[in-house]
């Protein structure tokens, strides 16, 4: 292949031809298939030195690549004849066939062209194809700056395009020999990978930006699919296809860089196809199956197979794709799922079993559609986040978010398309529509000005054929005629529906409407051939069946006739309007070719059937001459080679100067041609057309192939047509046709011009010189490749009505418009408009479509047999009247005998055969019966209980369906099928009654626990509160009460309540001026007045935000209970209203009953009024009504043995083979009328009136009597004439009454029936509306119980933590009200106790020489016996003896550190200390005591508050997060209720979502709403208007008074200036220097220091008066002294005498002083007395005393306290005591 011209950008240097070479020659060495290796040499490493890499700047010229159309030499046909208008197709059957280069950027393969779609403004860009041929793939770089297309072809190229530029970049060559698959880069982009089609099936690694092939390789022997790049390991690559897997190496050996290729083998699982896989991170690869399970590849062996729990397969059906993307596996089924996998278990997968299979369930997954079938999907990312858009095999390309989050959008469809292969396709006669269908069943309608889809519409089957009805059928050209493959043509009325009363004016109405209007079934076969007669009075379907029908076109189109044909129809034409007779030419497949007239409807006999044998058809069976027109080209080739060869050999001669003698030998005769070769199978007609009246031009394909046929029809008429031998009288060759026929010949008016559609996709145009086809206009033509060479066959092929425009289809999916001639020759602003729907469409529903499997022939058929069926029961009939008539003549004989004489009379006996007879036939039919029953007794009773239990469960439980007729119309009513019990509804009202009681009775417990607990913590909190009032009471200090410190006190209070007004003017002031300067707003701060209004605004504006929206707000939670009951109330409703409805049909019938008796009886006295009357006087009987079956159901389940016996004949005769059931008609038609007949009983009066034993005629009366007076005429006299004459007048009137009467029953009936049928009709629609609600209700409940459990767990959950959430809270807001009130009084404590520190410094002044003393016992730190406090919680009781444990074990360590120290006794008041001062000092330090116990007790509270405060924030965060939770499942479950279709019945007006101004024919984007809520808006709309223009006035006004405040804030600063420059002058002028006026108001008065002087004053007063006290104390005290001054006196008076008593005492003892020593000694040892000396001072006795009542006190000591006595003056003893040491023990535990 020559090279291409480069374009440069910088550099002039051109590459070298090195670049460029064809590499296509070059093959590995060995064996390929069995290696599996490969090397190719880079010319860099055989000439190093020539290779110029390619500038990095260097472009081809795209027109000097692209491939263009081929025109014929000196042909006149432009090259611009066509050019490309819009592509309306996508091959969505192409495997990849979708390329994301951006997020608005989409590209996809549309046969030879590369199709650029800008996804914003739904522009087209095209790219083509360089061979022509058509493309294989397309891949993007990494980077999305470039991207790959392999072509088609010979030695196709694969192109580098630049984007977005679409210049060509790099052109790489050799790669393969017919057409690239696929291809891939690797992760760098610095390599391209491509693989080829048959028969080469290459593998080549590119080093694409220098052209070059790095490595090449057979990749397989079979289809390969797919060639991949590894992510992580460039090395390595992966290809599959058709039943294999390989694994590639790129391996450095010795001889150089080799592919090396495992095959992967599948061992003991099934070979599949793999279409996807994926190379993991470490080397395996995981890939699908055909059975959409997964496989774990690692080794060239399959490691395990993936399936889902219970043996199901991961997709139901094979994997297309399989994505590692962010640590998930995406798997893309054609089941239309996308599941999601967890990488790690993927990975680590192992087989646990023999079977290597293991089950593995997918993290998410989303189904895209529900028909849709994913081939391929990309990913793009739009604003950041991770878009996909994904191929839909099916005809659609999605938009898709799979994130898997509670806010995932749902997928959303960007475009459809069909399907597959194009059908068929039309143009409007008259318009620049055109409609296509294909086997996806669609038909659509596109408007090829605008390059735009009009409109869609779905049937049950796919098309197969269509066409475009004529103006002349239709001057509006809105109707369609669509065949489809079951053998259907629908007729389809397009319009615009904007054009519709009441859709006028609304939007989305511009799109076309599609109506079918009428729906008929021809053929038992697909329909292949529609055509219109030219006149427009016929039309022509034609199917594979190998029938044409044709249908007279009326307002409907109504059936003529078939003709059956030869073959399979494949072409339908009729004759052109310069023919004289209208002709139909039928093409079949098979090689015949029929020609008809117009049948004429009135000449056809339509009676029993719809074949029409009598019409004129001329045949032509195609026999084959290609043979003999190849033998004679190549006999006429080889004598024209002869005769120049023989002019040569003269002309040398010649020059030779011989002279050549002239040959009179005669020319040897030429051989015969040889006989003509047939081909096997016949050629089959791919198309045809009229040339001439009887003539037809055809093109073949198969062997004869190549031509064009001129054919003619022949008059001669052959029986076997079969063997007809026909053969073409003209024959012109087109050139390269004999391998691509032509399937598809269109002409266009305008430059007389031949479109013909290749086999291979292309689009061939001849221009004709005349009318008449001739070889010379075949040899020119313009041909250009369209459509995919491979399968893209052009199905239809047809130009505008006007010639300007050309529309092509193809197999492969692809729709294309062109231009004919320059576009610059087009009109520019063509606009195609849509028909207006005709007048009184909108009243019109849509016509029945037919979905019966039989035919219009079929139908015929068998109505026809219905009538002969009908003509025998009526023999049958007439023959069983015949048999009564005879009955009734011997029953008058038997009347006759009975009227005779009795000896005339013949016996009963004498009319019967013999009597034993009938006597042994009676006998041994009861014996047999007795013998049956017997042996079947057991079976019997089985039976009967089975029948039994059916009743119970099937009957018995429904109510029957009664079917009320009227009389005399054709109306009828039906009951409601209804349940004939309703305890279901009972039981569940019970049942949630029951819940609902129990759910309060759990309630209020717990309501009223939570009461009593506040109780319990407000009581606790009165009780703590008085108590500590009380202690605050009992420390309030007596205030002096002098009047002078009175009046001075309240002189400083006057003074602080003066200086406190000025302060709190000051900071009142102040407060207002920093509340002004707060409120003062910022620059970009809003009006919170008007914030205030948008506020307003925003809530009473109204909220309609989907339920699909994300900010919407889930309403009030509906449970299953709530449900259940909607449910029940809905049921009970719709059963009481069916069941009322039903009694009133039911009394209908009855009513109807009584009238059939009423009507009976008045025709029986009606008989007998005629049977006075003669013949020609009586009127016609009135028919009397009976009952139908339906109208007494209840009498189908009656059965008796004469019923159960036919059953069971019929059983037996079904169980026969067909050849035994050759029946007569009589015996069918007998068999159907007892299986209609319901048994009836005489006995029931319904009965009665449905029919009982016939009754006589009056005819048959009149004729018994007649009969009867022939015995005896007698003359009757006048008398008896004129009696005769009254009664028959008489009875006239009785006649005339009865029937009268008969009449009025009948039609007031039947007005009853309609009055109820009329009020049924109405009730219907409500019923049904509450059937659908109930069914979306039922739905609704189904999700509610599926996430019921986990909903109620989550809200008992929920319940749970706020209770305790509650309880918490409640305990700590009591613990916050102790702590306040703790440290209340703990404030109150600590200024308690800085009075006393005060008061014991002043005492410590006078008493310097105790101060060590008395400070000691202020700190001495003694063990706290104050009690616990009364009333507290059982909860706190461990905490609290904890905490004492804690204090006591404190106080006994600072108890025993203290005793190291110098031990001292703080209850005796040492020599020369106040007493007084030592009990304040013990009192100061009792007052600390309780402070420090306060402040652990307030320490305590605040840990249990820190505690409880971090219990709350934890059960709080734990409530978030389950009512995050909660809100989660009830989001998904909204989301699911969301997913419900809900059906509202709605009626045309009500619709106003149009497209375009016409009505859509898909509402899956249309929202119902109110019409008083559109209303609404609408009215806001003008409101807002007038509230814009009022608030720009505001606007203005207040931007007016905002100038003007600033104007006045200026000229106010500037007056505040001044002022305060004024102000400070004074001050300076005054003071000397700037004073802060506020601070020297505020103080003014030295409040403290006045408080300090009455204070002062307080104490100078309450120490006079102590001064007062001690000096009176003094005076009584010197008094006592005096006093015991004489009392000492007289006492050292008598101890002067008792001293000399004494020493006279002693001189008279000292002799008794030795002898009484040892006896002394030994009474001091063995005394028990003991004696303790005390002070004589009064004071010391003093001590004494309050010591020993301390002792007595100690608890310790009140069991011996009560043994102490004597106590005196002067000695205390303690009786019992015997050890001092035992003494001291005890006075140092009574110490405080």
């Amino acid at each position: 292949m020559a090279s291409f011209p480069r374009e440069q950008e910088g550099l002039d240097v051109e590459p070298g031809e090195d670049a460029q070479a064809d590499h296509s020659g070059v093959r590995a060495e060995g064996n390929l298939e069995e290696q599996g290796n490969s090397e190719i040499p880079s010319e860099a490493q055989k000439n190093p030195e020539k290779v110029e890499k390619i500038s990095e700047t260097f472009f081809y010229k795209y027109e000097d690549i692209c491939s263009r159309p081929f025109v014929s030499e000196d042909s006149g046909i432009p090259v611009n004849l066509l050019t490309l208008k819009h592509s309306f197709g996508y091959d969505s059957t192409r495997p990849v066939n979708l390329l994301m280069i951006d997020s608005q950027t989409l590209l996809y393969i549309a046969g030879n062209h590369i199709v650029i779609l800008n996804l914003k403004t739904k522009f087209q860009r095209y790219l083509r194809s360089s061979s022509g041929c058509g493309i294989g793939f397309i891949t993007a770089h990494p980077t999305k700056q470039y991207f790959a297309v392999g072509e088609k072809g010979e030695k196709p190229n694969l192109i580098i395009y630049d984007f977005p530029s679409l210049r060509p970049y790099r052109i790489l060559q050799g790669g393969t020999e017919k057409a690239y698959v696929f291809g891939d880069f690797n992760r760098a982009g610095t390599l391209l990978a491509s693989v080829g089609s048959s028969p080469d099936y290459t593998l080549t690694v590119w080093n694409w930006k220098q052209e070059e092939i790095v490595l090449r390789s057979k990749a397989f022997s079979q289809d390969v699919y797919k060639v991949t790049f590894s992510a992580e390991n460039e090395e390595q690559l992966t290809t599959s296809g058709a039943g294999h897997i390989r694994f590639w190496k790129m391996a450095l050996t010795f001889t150089g860089l080799k592919l090396q290729g495992a095959l992967g083998r599948f061992g003991r699982t099934a070979v599949s196809d793999i279409l996807g896989y994926v190379e993991l991170p470490d080397g395996k690869v995981v890939s699908g199956t055909e059975w959409g399970n997964l496989l774990l590849w690692e080794g060239g062996l399959i490691k395990v197979e993936l399936c889902r729990s219970g043996d199901k397969p991961c997709h139901h059906g094979p994997i297309s794709q399989l994505v590692l993307d962010e640590g998930g596996l995406y798997t893309v089924g054609k089941d239309g799922f996308i599941r999601v996998w967890n990488f790690e278990t993927i990975d680590a997968a192992d087989s646990v079993d023999d079977t290597g299979l293991l089950e593995v369930e997918p993290m998410n997954e989303l189904c895209v559609g529900e028909n849709a079938s994913l081939s391929f999907m990309s990913k793009v990312h739009d604003c950041g986040q991770p878009v996909w858009f994904a191929q839909d095999a099916n005809g659609a390309i999605w938009k898709l978010d799979l994130t898997f989050s509670n806010m995932t959008r749902d997928p959303e469809c960007l475009y459809t398309f069909h399907s597959g292969s194009i059908e068929a396709v039309s143009v409007s006669p008259g318009a620049y529509f055109m409609a296509t269908t294909a086997l996806d069943r669609s038909v659509r309608i596109y408007d090829f000005s605008s390059n735009s889809q009009l409109g869609e519409r779905k049937f049950i089957q796919g098309g197969t054929a269509l066409t475009w009805a004529p103006l002349v059928v239709n001057p509006k050209g809105s109707l369609i005629a669509v065949g489809f493959e079951d053998g259907v043509v629908r007729i389809i009325e397009v319009y615009v529906p904007k054009r519709l009363p009441g859709l006028a004016g609304q939007a989305n109405t511009e799109n076309a409407e599609i109506k079918l209007k009428q729906a008929f079934k021809p053929h038992s076969a697909e329909v292949t051939a529609l055509a219109y007669e030219r006149n427009g009075a016929v039309f022509a379907t034609g199917g594979r069946d190998k029938t044409v029908f044709f249908f007279a076109i009326e307002d409907e189109y109504k059936p003529i006739g078939f003709i059956h044909v030869l073959g399979p129809v494949q072409a339908l034409q009729w004759s052109p309007p310069s023919h004289e007779k209208s002709m139909l030419l039928i093409l079949c497949e098979n090689g015949f070719a029929l020609q008809v007239p117009a049948p004429i409807p009135e000449e056809q006999d339509t009676a029993s059937s719809y074949e029409m044998k009598n019409l004129p058809m001329q045949y032509f069976h195609f026999y084959s001459i290609k043979s003999r027109i190849k033998e004679i080209a190549l006999r006429e080739k080889q004598k024209k080679e002869k005769e120049i060869a023989k002019l040569e050999w003269i002309k040398e001669q010649e020059r030779m100067g011989m002279e050549v003698e002239e040959d009179s030998k005669e020319e040897p005769e030429e051989e015969p041609l040889p006989p003509l070769y047939i081909p096997e199978e016949p050629s089959p007609i791919l198309c045809g057309f009229y040339s001439a009246p009887g003539k037809f031009w055809l093109s073949l394909g198969g062997y004869d192939s190549g031509f064009l046929y001129h054919c003619e029809f022949s008059h001669d008429h052959q029986e076997d047509l079969e063997n007809r031998k026909d053969e073409p009288f003209e024959v012109i060759p087109v050139e390269g046709t004999d391998n691509n026929p032509i399937h598809h010949i269109s002409f266009c008016t305008r430059g007389l011009l031949m479109f013909c559609g290749m086999q291979n996709g292309a689009l061939r145009v001849y221009r004709l010189r005349d009318q008449d086809l001739s070889v010379n206009s075949l040899k020119e033509y313009w041909c250009f490749n369209v459509h995919d060479n491979d399968y893209g066959q052009i199905r239809g092929i047809c130009s505008s009505f006007d010639d300007k425009f050309l529309i092509t289809c193809g197999a492969d999916g692809n729709i294309f418009t062109f231009n004919i001639l320059s576009p610059e020759d087009v009109r520019k602003e063509l606009k195609a408009k849509i028909p207006f729907p005709r007048s009184g469409l909108e009243k019109e529903e849509d016509a029945e479509d037919t979905e019966d499997a039989y035919t219009i022939e079929e139908v015929k058929q068998k109505k026809e047999y219905e009538r002969i069926m009908k003509e025998a029961e009526e023999k049958k009939k007439k023959k069983r009247e015949e048999i009564v008539s005879l009955r009734q003549e011997f029953l008058s004989l038997l009347q006759k005998n009975q009227q005779l004489p009795k000896h005339m009379q013949l016996r009963r006996e004498e009319f019967e055969m013999d009597h034993r007879i009938f006597e042994e036939l009676d006998r041994q039919r009861a014996q047999k019966i007795e013998s049956v029953q017997k042996e079947l007794a057991w079976e019997r009773e089985k039976h009967l209980i089975g029948l039994q239990k059916l009743q119970k469960q099937f009957q018995d439980s429904l109510e029957l369906t009664v079917v009320v007729r009227a009389i005399q119309s054709n109306h009828e009513i039906s009951t409601y099928r209804l349940l004939t019990t309703y305890e279901k509804h009972c039981q569940d009202e019970e049942h949630l009654s029951c819940k609902r009681t129990a759910f309060k009775q759990d309630q209020e417990p717990a309501e009223k626990k939570e009461i009593t607990t506040e109780k319990k913590h407000m009581r606790r909190g009165t009780v703590t509160f008085e108590a500590e009032a009380e202690k605050l009471k009992i420390l309030e200090d007596h205030k002096p009460t002098a009047r002078y410190i009175e009046s001075r006190r309240e002189k400083i209070e006057r003074l602080v309540e003066k200086s406190d007004k000025m302060k709190a003017k000051i900071m009142k002031r102040k407060a207002e001026w920093d509340e002004l300067y707060k409120s003062k707003p910022s620059d970009d701060c809003e009006n919170p007045k008007d914030a205030e209004e948008i506020k307003e605004a925003r809530e009473n504006i109204g909220c309609y935000k989907l339920k699909t929206a994300s900010n919407y707000k889930l309403p009030e939670h509906v449970n299953t209970e709530k449900k259940v009951m909607q449910l029940a109330s809905l049921e009970k409703l719709i059963h009481t209203m069916k069941a009322d409805m039903n009694k009133e049909i039911l009394s209908l019938r009855d009513l109807k009953v009584s009238v059939i008796d009423e009507i009976k009886c008045l025709v029986q006295e009606l008989k007998h009024v005629q049977a006075a009357l003669d013949l020609s006087e009586c009127l016609p009987l009135p028919s009397i009504p009976q009952l139908h079956p339906d109208e007494v159901p209840e009498k189908k389940f009656e059965y008796n043995s004469e019923i159960l016996l036919k059953f069971r004949e019929e059983q037996e005769a079904k169980a026969k083979p067909p050849e035994q059931l050759k029946e007569s008609p009589s015996s069918h038609a007998f068999r159907d009328r007892f299986r209609q007949t319901p048994l009836i009983n005489k006995t029931d009066p319904m009965a009665q009136a449905a029919g009982g034993c016939p009754v006589e005629t009056a005819s048959s009366v009149a004729k018994k009597q007649k009969k009867g007076s022939e015995f005896e005429k007698v003359e009757p006299t006048e008398m008896e004439l004129e009696m005769l004459k009254q009664e028959k007048i008489k009875n006239l009137y009785l006649q005339e009454t009865f029937i009268k009467q008969i009449n009025t029953l009948m039609i007031s009936f039947d007005a009853e029936l309609h009055l109820l049928r009329h009020k049924k009709l109405k009730m219907d629609v409500p019923m049904i509306s509450a059937e659908l609600r109930y069914i979306m209700w039922y739905a609704e409940l189904l999700i509610l119980k599926n996430s019921e459990k986990h909903e109620d767990l989550l809200q008992g959950r929920v319940n749970t933590l706020i209770s305790e959430q509650k309880a918490i809270q409640s305990k700590l807001k009591s613990y916050l009200a102790q702590l306040e009130d703790r440290e209340c009084e703990i404030v109150k404590l600590q200024e308690c106790e800085k009075a006393l520190y005060a008061n014991f410094q002043a005492s410590l002044r006078e008493n310097k020489k105790f101060a060590d003393f008395l400070t000691k016992v202020l700190k001495k730190k003694i063990k706290g016996t104050e009690k616990r406090e009364v009333g507290r919680e059982a909860g706190e009781g461990h905490e609290n003896e904890e905490e004492d444990d804690e204090e006591s074990s404190l106080s006994t360590d600072e108890e025993n550190s203290g005793s190291e120290d110098e031990v001292f006794d703080d209850s005796v008041c040492p020599n020369g200390c106040d007493e007084a001062l030592l009990q304040n000092t013990i009192q100061l330090r009792q007052q600390r005591l309780d402070i420090e116990k306060e402040k652990k007790v307030a320490a305590n509270l605040r840990k249990k508050c820190s505690a409880l405060a971090n219990k709350a924030k934890v059960v709080e965060t734990s409530l978030d997060t389950t009512n995050k939770e909660l809100e989660t499942i009830q989001w998904e479950k909204q989301q699911r209720l969301n997913e419900l279709d809900v059906a509202v019945p709605l009626k045309l007006h009500q619709v106003q979502y149009l497209v375009n101004g016409e009505m859509p024919s898909d509402f899956s984007q249309a929202l119902v709403f109110s019409s008083s809520s559109l209303e609404s808006l609408r009215k806001r709309v003008g409101e807002l208007h007038n509230e814009n223009l009022m608030q720009r006035e505001i606007y203005n006004t207040a931007r007016e008074q905002h100038k003007q405040l600033v104007r006045d804030k200026k000229e106010k600063e500037k007056e505040i200036q001044e002022l305060e420059e004024k102000c400070n002058n004074l001050m300076m002028k005054k003071f000397g220097r700037q004073v802060d006026f506020e601070a020297v108001q505020a103080e003014s008065v030295n409040v403290h220091m006045e408080k300090m002087k009455v204070q002062i004053m307080e104490k100078e007063y309450e120490h006079s008066q102590e001064l007062k006290e001690w000096e009176k104390r003094i005076l009584d005290l010197r008094n006592q002294l005096m006093n015991v001054t004489n009392e000492n006196t007289s006492k050292l008076k008598q101890l002067h005498q008792l001293t000399i008593e004494k020493h006279q005492l002693e001189t008279k003892l000292d002799s008794l002083k030795n002898e009484l020593v040892s006896l002394l000694a030994t009474l001091l040892h063995c005394t028990t007395l003991a004696t303790v000396q005390v002070w004589d001072c009064s004071e010391m006795v003093r001590d004494s005393v309050a010591l020993t009542s301390s002792l007595v006190s100690h608890p310790a000591l009140q069991d011996q306290t009560a043994g102490w006595a004597n106590i005196g003056t002067g000695q205390m003893t303690a009786p019992g005591l015997v050890e001092g040491d035992q003494n001291e023990l005890i006075l140092k535990q009574a110490m405080p």
